[in-house]
């Protein structure tokens, strides 16, 4: 990709790799990846928004691609995940940045803007509802039970990343692939997301953020209300995600927009990017305007 740097930040304990680009005196916007992606996921956002003059940031957030892998479950709680996000943030001497987050990554900065607001100028979230909002609609909706039943069978240890693993990663591509529009995702894209997935001992630590749900890590987000502004865009073709959750969502937020988009999957930012693009920069500048 053209006029992306990459480098490594020391944050938390651990070591980040992530990729940046635009002018390094530009507001900061840091994009969190979900799972399986890496920060190859926000490659256009990276181009779109350095190309508006931000900063932009997107790390392998810890356990994934080039990143440090620590072991055990108990280093993939949401407060870990979010203080990483804090030292990234003060590496590049910030006292806040814009923050965008799709699935996990989402979750994670759904918690930032809970816990730490001061860090945080406005929020931007893809296909990921808060966390409160998932315990909530997983009690009265059976069918988000069965979206999520892949959750489940990440809980079990070591037979997951054999399974996924087989065949050259078959099962995650296939995963990719049918829970997509069709040709969202190329044959060369598969192949960087495969060399990601083939890092030593990334298969474990990806799915470790799943296996600390039942640590409590989801029950460190408070559900306290949002005081920052926040977006919400959503693909409502999202296999594993129903809009009720993105309903449910709006409670837990001061001021709040949501927007839905019906020619879109979970992997809105691939399939959709100028329509995201367009969402992205019409609310950052609105809420520039307000504060004028």
């Amino acid at each position: 990709m053209e006029n992306v740097s990459f480098q490594f930040v020391e944050t938390n304990g651990i070591r980040l790799h992530l990729a940046a680009a635009g002018p390094e005196d530009g507001p900061l916007v840091i994009l969190l990846h979900g799972f399986p992606e890496f920060w190859f996921g926000w490659k256009n956002q990276l181009q779109f928004l350095s190309e508006k003059g931000y900063r932009v940031v997107a790390p392998d957030q810890r356990g994934y691609n080039l990143s440090d892998k620590p072991i055990g479950i108990d280093n993939y709680m949401m407060d870990s995940l979010r203080d990483d996000v804090i030292g990234i943030i003060e590496h590049f001497q910030k006292k806040s940045a814009i923050i965008i987050g799709h699935d996990w990554g989402g979750a994670v900065a759904w918690h930032l803007a809970a816990t730490r607001p001061e860090y945080v100028e406005k929020l931007i979230v893809l296909n990921i509802p808060h966390p409160q909002a998932m315990l909530k609609v997983l009690k009265k909706n059976p069918l988000q039970w069965m979206k999520s039943a892949y959750i489940a069978f990440f809980q079990l240890p070591h037979l997951p990343e054999k399974a996924l693993s087989m065949g050259g990663f078959k099962a995650m591509q296939k995963g990719l692939e049918q829970s997509s529009k069709p040709n969202t995702f190329s044959e060369n894209e598969i192949k960087q997301y495969k060399v990601a997935w083939s890092q030593s001992d990334a298969l474990t630590a990806m799915l470790n953020w799943y296996r600390a749900i039942r640590r409590g890590s989801s029950k460190q987000v408070p559900s306290t209300k949002i005081s920052v502004p926040v977006r919400m865009i959503w693909g409502l073709s999202d296999q594993f995600l129903s809009p009720m959750l993105a309903k449910e969502s709006m409670a837990f937020c001061e001021e709040v927009n949501l927007v839905f988009v019906e020619e879109a999957t979970h992997w809105i930012q691939h399939e959709q990017p100028d329509i995201v693009h367009h969402l992205i920069d019409q609310f950052i500048n609105e809420q520039k305007r307000k504060t004028l």
